[in-house]
């Protein structure tokens, strides 16, 4: 369960009879858009269904069992999350808006590149100070991949940007190849691998083209800056690694 500071009253009305209970906004928010797959404890503050939530008061149960058919406090909850409102103060409000800001900036800055700049990735305080200029504002209310696309319209007529993926092929010394590629392979989808016969390691990843400053400071931290790297640029290059 969620504590009470961080939940919020999600309220049904019906049958003249006032139900609310307490959740944590973001969990309640995905169950009313059917995304959420988690367990009910993590949505809720209370295994509790009330009247009124901050006096404690709580509806006849011959209410409950006339709206729900039940009694039972964790059939309730979903209905009333599902078919009610979920009530937000102007504080949590702005409290969710920054969490879903960071959230787009990080990813905006995962996937995204400066076409003009031989794609090179754009900084988050390049991607924050660009959204400052635009218009656009995140919705608390909603996902933040529904937002992307909307964010990146705003972006465009501010900074070069587009979303892609980079391929980049590694080869790591044979003194360090044993435990550098263990940490290399998990960082993207590993395209190809091949241990040479002088017992390097050759790795092709493809990532979130923002990615490849960490993905360049991973390999040089666990080869001691001696690995080498080099981008695919098409299905060709790619062949032509040995």
């Amino acid at each position: 369960m969620i504590s009470l500071d961080e939940a919020v009253t999600a309220r049904l009305e019906s049958h003249g009879q006032r139900f609310e209970v307490l959740v944590d906004p973001d969990a309640a928010l995905a169950m009313k858009r059917g995304e959420f797959d988690g367990e009910l404890e993590d949505v809720i503050a209370a295994e509790d269904v009330f009247e009124d939530a901050s006096r404690g008061d709580r509806p006849p149960e011959e209410m409950l069992k006339k709206v729900f058919e039940t009694t039972d406090p964790m059939e309730i909850i979903p209905a009333v999350v599902e078919r009610g409102e979920i009530q937000i103060t102007a504080e949590q409000r702005r409290e969710m808006q920054t969490q879903k800001h960071k959230q787009l900036v990080q990813r905006i800055t995962r996937n995204a590149v400066n076409p003009q700049m031989d794609d090179a990735p754009h900084p988050p305080e390049r991607i924050e100070s660009a959204l400052e200029e635009t218009d656009f504002r995140v919705d608390p209310m909603e996902p933040v991949e529904s937002q992307v696309d909307e964010a990146l319209d705003a972006l465009r007529p501010v900074i070069p940007i587009r979303f892609d993926e980079v391929t980049v092929a590694v080869q790591v010394p044979p003194d360090y190849a044993g435990s550098a590629q263990a940490q290399i392979r998990q960082f993207g989808d590993l395209e190809r691998e091949e241990w040479q016969s002088d017992g390097s390691w050759v790795g092709v990843l493809t990532f979130p083209a923002g990615l490849q400053n960490d993905f360049y400071d991973l390999v040089n931290e666990h080869t001691s800056g001696q690995a080498e790297t080099r981008i695919i640029k098409d299905e060709d290059d790619l062949n032509t690694r040995g």
